[in-house]
Parts: C-alpha cells; structure tokens; sequence
C-alpha cells in the first residue's frame, strides 16, 4: 500500500539515512563541549512521546535556559569515553535523550520530572551534576527544591536579619534613656 503522495515503487524515500565520518566527528565534537559546558545533564527515554508532547517539552525547557537533543547511543558513548565518564554508558542503552542547562543546573531537573509525573511515556533514567551521577531519588529531591529566584530571596533575608536586630538593638537605647528621663521628668513634677 503507498503512502500519500508516493508511488509505490519509490523506495528512494525509505532507504535508510548514512552518516559519512565526517558528519560523525561533528557530532561527537559538538556533544562533547555540550557535556563539558552543562551544569547539569539528565538522561531521559522517549519512548512513545508524540512530537506534539517532544515539542512541548522543547519549549518548557526553552523558558528554563535548558534544551534537549535525542541523541546517537554509540556517538554518546564515545564523547563518554574521551572525557572518562565511562560510568555514564550505563543509561544509552536504549533510545536515550539528552537534556542540559549551561544557566541553572536544577531547571532541566523540574521541567523534565514535573513533565515525566503527567505523561509517563518520559522515562527518566538519571544524570550527571558536578561530576557525580544523580539517581532518580535525587534528581526527584533536586525537583522539589524551591526555585533559584526563592533561594536568593531567602539567603538575602538571612543576611538582612541580623543588620536588622542590631539596627533595632541600637535603635532601643537611646529610645529606653529617653522613657527614662521622661519618667524621672514626671516624678519631679
């Protein structure tokens, strides 16, 4: 039975597409400063996801400064092996994308659990942060920290407190000498 809009005989259309060594080396050379850029990366299975749900997912980790790249397992693997992390081979087993953030190592984190937790066809395998391997335990405990702009609020907050009490500490003396004197004021009265 011929597809829309092809002869049936046509199988120039369906042979499959070869990478000549060149396209290869390019390749390996632009995943390999990707992983040596990334604050952080997630290995996730896509398996079953429609491209309308890819290209949701696109844009959400757009908006957190991330981007994602279905990538080739033995091209993977080999950018691996160049920068000893051989200890990662373990998650291209399969059809494997690769998600990764240059600005805030936690963003592809939420985008990808909060999307994987609504459509279970995502399967997040695990990933890699500061030269150590995140469990799907931890990359879900790194999804629940509040956000970067949270963070900052709360540590200026810490750092305000004490400024603030000694201003306040300060501030009481004179006021307390002040009640005392008027209160000396009225006695004499």
């Amino acid at each position: 039975m011929p597809l829309r809009g092809l002869p049936a005989r046509d199988t120039k259309y369906f042979q499959e597409v070869k990478v000549n060594r060149e396209q290869k080396a390019q390749e390996v050379k632009f995943l390999a400063d990707r992983v040596s850029k990334a604050k952080a990366l997630v290995f996730a299975g896509y398996r079953g996801l429609k491209v309308s749900e890819m290209t949701d997912l696109r844009s959400k980790l757009r908006k957190g400064q991330s981007t994602i790249k279905v990538v080739k397992n033995r091209l993977m693997k080999r950018v691996f092996k160049e920068q000893g992390l051989e200890n990662l081979d373990e998650y291209f087993s399969e059809p494997t994308a690769l998600a990764a953030s240059e600005a805030d190592p936690v963003s592809p984190v939420k985008v990808l659990v909060d999307f994987a937790k609504a459509n279970n066809r995502l399967q997040i395998k695990g990933g890699f942060m500061d030269g150590k391997v995140l469990s799907i335990k931890e990359l879900d405990r790194l999804a629940q920290l509040p956000s970067r702009e949270v963070l900052l609020a709360k540590a200026l907050g810490s750092m305000q407190a004490p400024a603030s009490n000694i201003v306040g500490v300060l501030a009481a003396v004179p006021r307390k000498l002040l009640y005392a004197l008027n209160a000396i004021k009225d006695t004499k009265q």
